[in-house]
């Protein structure tokens, strides 16, 4: 009976799947606004001669869409690897390189990174309309004070990864020395 229990409990991790598909349709839907603001880039830069800020700040915004769309790549592709079922593209040409070495550990520091460098995009489309009167200093400080929240977290996670890492192998290195001792007394006796 605890067989088909833990049997069932494994093929629960197949409702994830749907959970997928729908972020796939959001990668649709970030696709269709990054050429939609694109259309818009190109109608004012040659149908008129918009403020260098103005291109900047969409610039900026087509920067913040791709970097969302490869943030949904990578929860989608390692979310789905790490906690449903493996993608069978080895040795596939396109193989993304990260994903041979995928884990939840190496998926939530780079999920930190893609996070920090949205938040980046975002901080800078701050300062850059700081000069506006809707911009308030105390925008400013709290965008600032949660980007440099996003900053801590990450390089903690990352830290946290390491010692883990490093533990693992010196477990690891413990294990074999271990052995070693065993098959020595074995010897010996």
């Amino acid at each position: 009976m605890s067989g088909y229990v833990g049997y069932f409990m494994f093929l629960s991790r197949w409702i994830q799947a749907p959970l997928y598909m729908g972020l796939i349709l959001a990668q649709i839907v970030y696709t269709w606004r990054f050429m939609l603001e694109l259309l818009h880039l190109i109608e004012l830069g040659f149908g008129g001669s918009p403020p260098e800020t103005t291109v900047m700040l969409i610039v900026l915004g087509l920067v913040d869409v791709v970097m969302v769309s490869n943030l949904l790549i990578m929860v989608i592709i390692g979310g789905y690897e790490t906690f449903v079922s493996r993608i069978r593209i080895d040795g596939h040409p396109d193989q993304p390189q990260w994903l041979s070495h995928v884990n939840a550990n190496v998926l939530k520091v780079k999920l930190a990174m893609a996070i920090i460098g949205i938040s980046s995009v975002h901080l800078l489309q701050i300062f850059i309309n700081a000069s506006r009167p809707t911009i308030t200093d105390r925008e400013l400080l709290w965008k600032t004070l949660i980007h440099l929240t996003f900053v801590v977290s990450a390089l903690t996670l990352a830290l946290i990864d390491r010692i883990m890492a490093g533990a693992r192998r010196d477990a690891e290195t413990n294990g074999g020395e271990r052995q070693s001792a065993l098959k020595q007394e074995r010897v010996a006796a």
